[in-house]
Formats: structure tokens, C-alpha cells, sequence
């Protein structure tokens, strides 16, 4: 697996590193050897954030995690991802059956019965032509957390939503 450390506003150095790769290679045993994963470092109101993200060619595996500690912060995070891949192995392995990235044999089974899905509810919406401020403008007037909406200038279907630190995303929808 290889593993990128990058830090935003947090000073990373050699042990640390070495701590977050021997952790991520508990987790290398999942997967074939040319696994990427990408690890962020950033402080947020005092406490360390840790994002990881995984990317198995297709399939992406992420968790995120603040905390007091950054080695409490990992080990926080490469346990929620253990416990990601665990939970769906079985939609994993209908989706991804040819992907040789991903070694379903190794993920270990879950105690716990993984219910289907149901859709209890379906809405219908109207598209409206709007720009991106008016479609935060509604998503709030509505207290939802994403909207969407036909954007006026590119004649696409986005949606935006709102982000745990108060700020707001775009997804972007392309052809």
C-alpha cells in the first residue's frame, strides 16, 4: 500500500509517520499491493483532524476522526475503516467480484445481520433553473442539509450541501 502524509496548518515528523503507515498496514492485508492511501493531518478548534482516505480502484473507502490526541485520532480512524470493510463485505464483493484490488477473503465476517435497504419514502422534484447562492438560499429556507438544483450556467444537475464546520459543498454532476 502506499501511503501519502500530508499535513494543512499541523508539522508532521518521522515517528508519527512511521506510526500511521504500521497502523494503515493492518489494514494492507485487505487489499493487492498497488492500494493507495491518503492520509490529511490539520488542526481544527485545538484538536487534531484525521481524514483517510483509501482508494481501491473503485471502490473508496474514507473516515474521519477529531480528536485530543492525533495517535487516538488514528487509531479511531483505521478502526472505523476495519470496521467499514467489514460491514460491507457482501455488497462489496456483488459490486466489485472481478476487482483483484480488493481481497474479500481476508475481510473478516460481521456478527452482526446487515439488514437490506428499504425506501420508505420517494419524492418527485422540480428542477429549477438557479445559480448556486439561490439554491443555498433555499436548501436553508427549507432547514435541509443538500438541495438540488438545474444550474443556470452549465445546464447541469448539482447539489449542495451543507458541511459539518458550517461551510457549504458543491457536487458537480458531468456528462
Amino acid at each position: 500500500m502506499k501511503i501519502n502524509i500530508t499535513g494543512k496548518n499541523f508539522n508532521t515528523y518521522q515517528k508519527l509517520e512511521d506510526d500511521i503507515e504500521k497502523k494503515l498496514d493492518k489494514l494492507g492485508k485487505y487489499f493487492s499491493d498497488d492500494i493507495s492511501a491518503k492520509v490529511v493531518l490539520s488542526q481544527e478548534r485545538g484538536k487534531d483532524k484525521i481524514e483517510i482516505t483509501i482508494n481501491a480502484k473503485g471502490a473508496v473507502f474514507r473516515a474521519e476522526e477529531v480528536a485530543p490526541d492525533v495517535h487516538e485520532g488514528i487509531d479511531r480512524a483505521v478502526d472505523k475503516l476495519a470496521s467499514q470493510m467489514a460491514k460491507f463485505k457482501g455488497k462489496l464483493q456483488k459490486r466489485y467480484n472481478d476487482n483483484k484490488a480488493l481481497k474479500f477473503e481476508v475481510l473478516p465476517e460481521v456478527e452482526e445481520v446487515v439488514e437490506e435497504v428499504e425506501v420508505v419514502k420517494t419524492k418527485k422534484i422540480q428542477l429549477e433553473p438557479m445559480n448556486m447562492e439561490e439554491a443555498i438560499l433555499q436548501m436553508e429556507m427549507l432547514q435541509h442539509d443538500f438541495f438540488v438544483y438545474l444550474d443556470m450556467e452549465t445546464n447541469s444537475v448539482n447539489v449542495v450541501y451543507s458541511r459539518k464546520n458550517g461551510d457549504y459543498g458543491v457536487i458537480v454532476t458531468e456528462e
